[in-house]
């Protein structure tokens, strides 16, 4: 996380993936939630099935849980209540030079609306202006934070009975890509495919210093006892192999036994703070799809990291076009008619042969105004390379925008090959193997994209294939009103002092 004023950087306590009602049971009644904040989301470059701020900058998602639900007041703040939400957070001082960062906690009594500072802060002291970044989760009967000294390349495990008062445990060091800087850490249990006792997986984003350059997160499988961290190898796994998937996070309050739900920032910090949506929308970045995790052993070096989005059947629309016996052919899509220019494809190949494998399989979304396009597909020979190409896309220029992106997937002995994708106007996310390959990238057509077309060819006799486009609806515009401005949470979040005092936060 970058820090840009002498300002403290509080938890933002995202529900997105478990909204609430309107009627929130641990929230104020005055309070609306389960709707977005006031704003106008209907520019052509703005998602709409993404996350993004109304206006201004967003980075990395952080304070992310499922419900306010937990042991009862360990924290000692909630005297009449079991449902308080306790947020550690990490205060930066700059005089003007960076100074000191140090953890403090926060807590509330209202699901997370307002917050009153903790009087002894800080509860983790450093000298440091390079510690920082704290997950906290339970470890059995007590409380684990990971927080990172970024520049020493260390990720400290610390260890809590109340969350007021910390111990440092052990060091997690030098390890994987290091980049210039560990940041945005995130230890999580997760179950294991094909082991009935889950595991533990340690994230570690870095930036700059990713192998395509800037910021990337890298993961580490492995076992946790309650104060150390141990990997499985030394290998550095990649979570994605696009180039706009940073500080990924996971919700708190999801039973280590089943499947995780994450959320990272979809851009680079290469470009992050020029791309062109901030000077002709007034935003700047959005959000990755919610997605769901788990490990499994389906690559060569094992413990992989298995990615798909979750649950869309919410905002699934009309299906545009379908083929269930594409072999050698084309399908196409008119996406011209979607008011939401957002869609989510697939593709399935079946009794593809062991060996002696030709063809290719692709995908290309087109803007028929001006010919630009962004296009990927699997060839199902030589190394079986998968690529992305943003390259023919003309509304944005950067010299570190990077155009061209590939990965290698093997096909199983099973014979089948699955892709599925979300295109959201100015992002793309595509997903291989049912989520053993990932990857996210953002595009700033000049035009918006209309249309979308399959290709299969060059596939032996024998091979089958499926193919489906679907759209997508817009989860802004059922709160529009005849101008295009959401009208939903037009509330302002409040931090309260420890003398009881409001200081607006936006």
């Amino acid at each position: 996380m970058r820090f840009s004023q002498a300002a403290l950087v509080i938890a933002s306590l995202i529900s997105l993936g478990y909204a609430q009602s309107a009627t929130s049971s641990y929230v104020e009644p005055s309070v609306p939630t389960g709707s977005p904040i006031v704003g106008n989301y209907t520019g052509k470059y703005r998602p709409q099935t993404h996350y993004s701020p109304p206006s201004g900058f967003m980075n990395d998602p952080n304070g992310m849980f499922k419900d306010a639900d937990g042991p009862d007041n360990t924290s000692g703040f909630f005297s009449n209540q079991t449902n308080g939400v306790v947020a550690m957070w990490t205060r930066a001082e700059y005089n003007p030079d960076p100074g000191p960062q140090t953890q403090w906690i926060s807590y509330s009594t209202d699901g997370g609306y307002t917050f009153t500072d903790y009087e002894n802060n800080p509860v983790i002291d450093s000298t440091s202006s390079q510690f920082r970044d704290p997950k906290v989760f339970r470890y059995e009967d007590y409380w684990v934070a990971v927080i990172a000294y970024s520049q020493e390349f260390a990720i400290g495990i610390f260890t809590s009975p109340n969350l007021r008062d910390w111990t440092h445990a052990s060091n997690f060091t030098n390890a994987g890509l290091f980049g210039l800087q560990y940041e945005c850490p995130n230890l999580i249990q997760m179950p294991m495919q094909g082991s009935s006792d889950p595991m533990y997986l340690l994230a570690i984003s870095i930036n700059p210093g990713a192998p395509l350059g800037g910021s990337i997160t890298q993961y580490f499988p492995g076992q946790f006892n309650g104060t150390h961290f141990t990997a499985v190898d030394s290998a550095a796994r990649i979570a994605d192999f696009g180039k706009d998937n940073y500080a990924g996070q996971w919700f708190y309050g999801i039973p280590g036994t089943e499947p995780q739900v994450s959320i990272a920032w979809a851009s680079n910090w290469q470009y992050g703070q020029d791309v062109p949506t901030g000077p002709l929308e007034g935003f700047r970045s959005v959000m990755s799809l919610p997605r769901q995790n788990y490990l499994a052993n389906v690559t060569r070096i094992g413990y992989d990291l298995i990615s798909v989005p979750y649950d869309l059947s919410p905002i699934l629309g009309e299906t545009l076009a379908e083929n269930s016996s594409l072999g050698n052919g084309t399908l196409f899509a008119d996406l011209s008619t979607v008011p939401s220019n957002a869609i989510y494809f697939e593709l399935n190949l079946t009794s593809i042969p062991a060996a002696n494998n030709t063809g290719s399989a692709n995908f290309t979304l087109l803007s028929s105004t001006t010919g630009e396009t962004v296009s990927g597909g699997q060839f199902l020979n030589g190394d079986f390379p998968f690529f992305l190409d943003r390259g023919r896309i003309n509304g944005y220029d950067n010299v570190f925008f990077t155009n061209r992106f590939s990965t290698n997937q093997l096909i199983p002995s099973s014979g089948e090959f699955f892709m599925s994708g979300v295109f959201d106007r100015s992002i793309l996310e595509v997903f291989i193997q049912q989520g053993e390959r990932s990857a996210t990238i953002t595009l700033y057509p000049e035009q918006p994209i209309d249309t979308f077309v399959f290709r299969t060819g060059g596939l032996n006799a024998g091979i089958e294939g499926s193919a489906k486009v679907v759209a997508l609806e817009s989860a802004w515009a059922r709160y529009e009103n005849a101008s295009g401005t959401v009208t939903g949470n037009s509330t302002q979040a409040v931090k309260r002092n420890k003398m009881g005092a409001s200081e607006l936060l936006w």
